[in-house]
């Protein structure tokens, strides 16, 4: 990937960066290369001091202010997917993939009402298959110590054509019904986080 080996320090032996998904990726989702030569090695090195450190360095910042403001800490990790992902061999495509690492990192609560609220809109919603959630969410999510990550996928088709990048026809609806997903989703009462249950007694 690079036109120059690498320095010691750096992790070359993840599964992540060998499968081309690191800290700088080589390829996107779909398994397509980003780039049709090898990169300076000062470029990357440049992108991680410039771009991930202080990205990562404010994440932190935002998360520990939230948990002392509020007692717990909430990130929400979106991604797009394309439309041709299966969550299983007979399951339908999935609208929207919720992940939280198994249940690693965050409350059953705030999983089980992001998936209750895309499933009432009528969208097809999947479990942790085949998107458990990436190093933002397995690296920020701690429930146990009040920080609760939660990765969302959502098929790109639901938005656009993915040949044309033109917006479908029901974008605006996507739109609207996301709209009132997030206005729903934080008005989750904090307390549920710790493991009350969702149903009235």
């Amino acid at each position: 990937m690079f036109n120059e080996p690498v320095p010691p320090f750096a992790n070359i032996r993840s599964m992540r960066v060998a499968s081309g998904l690191g800290t700088v990726p080589r390829l996107v989702g779909e398994g397509q290369d980003i780039y049709h030569t090898r990169l300076p090695l000062s470029e990357a090195l440049d992108r991680i001091d410039t771009i991930y450190r202080p990205y990562h360095e404010t994440l932190k910042t935002l998360l520990s202010e939230a948990r002392t403001l509020h007692g717990t800490a909430v990130l929400i990790d979106c991604h797009s997917m394309p439309t041709t992902i299966k969550s299983g061999d007979n399951a339908p495509k999935p609208d929207f993939i919720i992940g939280d690492r198994f249940g690693a990192s965050c409350s059953a609560a705030l999983r089980e009402h992001a998936i209750a609220l895309l499933s009432s809109l009528g969208y097809v919603v999947a479990y942790n298959r085949p998107y458990a959630g990436g190093f933002i969410t397995e690296h920020y999510g701690r429930p146990s110590k009040a920080y609760h990550a939660l990765q969302i996928e959502m098929s790109r088709g639901l938005y656009l054509n993915e040949t044309t990048f033109e917006k479908t026809a029901d974008f605006t609806r996507l739109e609207r019904d996301l709209a009132w997903f997030v206005r729903e989703l934080v008005s989750l009462p904090l307390d549920y986080l710790d493991g009350l249950p969702l149903a009235a007694e």
